[in-house]
């Protein structure tokens, strides 16, 4: 059995994971690559109101963390895709279920959120 991590623990390093994964941009570029390699411009226009550069910082985060590669071919033009990892795969299934869950309870979110904002509580 390997070594038990705990996310609690102010030093453990699965927090750096959890903080990888709960950074802003990295959800939406997972699920960009969930059918497959993309190019940076089609990322940049599937993945609606992210910069050039913080697309690519994400990019180059998610590279170093092993979650995508990155593919350069000697065309002409010369081009890149990005692709996910096997690791980068798995890690599709918790933030699918994260996706679902966040598009199935808009309504109790805004409904929630115009309760407090009109001073009703529950």
């Amino acid at each position: 059995m390997g070594k038990a991590y705990n996310v609690m623990a102010a030093t453990c390093p699965s927090r750096t994971v959890l903080h990888r994964i709960g950074a802003r941009w990295t959800v939406f570029v997972v699920n960009a690559l969930a059918d497959g390699p993309r190019r940076f411009t089609e990322l940049k226009a599937h993945i609606q109101g992210i910069t050039p550069k913080v697309l690519t910082e994400t990019l180059r985060s998610l590279e170093v963390d092993g979650l995508i590669s990155r593919r350069e071919y000697a065309a002409n033009p010369p081009h890149v895709e990005y692709d996910l990892t096997p690791l980068g795969q798995s890690l599709l299934v918790p933030l699918l279920a994260v996706r679902r869950w966040a598009e199935e309870h808009v309504p109790d979110i805004e409904a929630a959120r115009a309760r407090h904002e009109n001073g009703i509580s529950g």
